[in-house]
């Protein structure tokens, strides 16, 4: 009886033990399914990268295309520079989030211009960047030289006669116009002079002369009509040779007279008696007309190697034909100023 019970005393520990031993192991395999999940946070220095392809309207790919990018913010780094390859493409590796700008640009072709938003471990695809071809446009300036302008400005005023016929070459009607070079004064000077208005006004002189029987020594008939019309001719020739050419190109004046046209009657009439002894130098300044006044006495004295002995009258004669000679440019400039440009048909 004792023995029976010890038994079932033994039986019924082994089951106690059974049990806490299957519920340690149920709670050793089902506890840790029951523990919390931790949710993990992205890493925010993680860095990013920037990729893509440069290409035409019609795609085709871009070589050598210069792909700018640069990071804003206060602690940005300095801008990274690549250029695409051959396949036209371009990647930039290892970059900080944030905010970017991508600029893509080649000489002939319209800048293009991205700006987005990195985050961290991103791969940015820029994808086709289309870059234009800048539109063609061209401007070509031509410039012509002072000598090209004075050159046309003298053509129109070789064109200038007095009721068409009277040549007035020696005006200029524009106030700003370029000086003359040498050879275009010379040029001038020689066309005045061999104009055939200027040998018609030699002999009507001569004519003139003749019938008042002026400068007696030259006699009468038609030898003393050519000697008359030669000293005509020669007075108009050195007078404008020298006054009209050779001493502006020495001392660098401008021998045409600058019509003013504007301002005042008075004005105006003082401005045309004062350009008798005035004139515009090639800098454009006024200045004395040492070429118009010492022209006038040089001719005057050249002209006594052919006047006849009884009409020179020495040195004096000179100086009052050159006296008489500035009054009547003073005459001149004033029909100028105020008549001639009515009467000329092309000024």
């Amino acid at each position: 009886m004792q023995r029976g019970a010890l038994q079932s005393v033994r039986l019924v520990l082994a089951l106690v033990l059974l049990a806490s031993g299957i519920g340690a192991w149920c709670q050793a395999v089902v506890a840790p399914a029951q523990k919390p999940l931790i949710e993990s946070t992205p890493d925010e220095s993680l860095p990013a990268s920037i990729s893509g392809v440069v290409v035409g309207k019609a795609g085709e790919v871009y070589e050598g295309v210069r792909v700018a990018l640069a990071l804003t913010g206060a602690d940005a780094p300095p801008v990274r520079m690549q250029a695409s390859d051959s396949d036209g493409a371009f990647n930039f590796a290892d970059v900080p989030p944030g905010s970017f700008k991508l600029t893509v640009s080649s000489d002939g072709f319209v800048t293009q211009v991205i700006s987005g938003a990195l985050h961290p471990g991103e791969r940015y695809d820029a994808r086709s960047i289309v870059l234009p071809v800048v539109s063609a446009a061209s401007e070509v300036h031509v410039m012509a030289t002072q000598v090209e302008i004075a050159q046309e400005q003298l053509h129109e005023e070789e064109q200038q006669r007095v009721l068409g016929l009277i040549p007035n070459f020696y005006v200029v009607y524009s106030p700003d116009a370029p000086p003359l070079s040498t050879r275009q004064k010379y040029g001038m000077a020689w066309k005045t002079s061999i104009d055939p208005v200027t040998w018609l006004a030699s002999g009507a002189f001569a004519g003139i002369q003749q019938a008042r029987n002026s400068f007696s020594g030259y006699g009468q008939g038609a030898q003393g009509y050519a000697k008359r019309f030669g000293a005509n001719y020669a007075d108009g020739f050195f007078n404008t040779m020298l006054g009209g050419a050779v001493l502006p190109s020495l001392f660098k004046q401008d021998p045409r007279y600058f019509y003013k046209g504007t301002g005042t009657i008075r004005s105006r009439a003082l401005y045309a008696i004062a350009s008798a002894v005035v004139c515009k130098g090639d800098n454009r300044r006024w200045q004395p007309d040492y070429s118009g006044i010492l022209g006038s006495l040089a001719a005057g004295g050249i002209s006594n190697l052919y006047y006849p002995a009884s009409s020179r009258n020495g040195l004096s004669l000179t100086f009052e034909d050159t006296f008489l000679g500035i009054a009547g440019s003073a005459m001149q400039n004033l029909f100028q100023e105020f008549v001639v440009r009515r009467l000329t048909p092309k000024p």
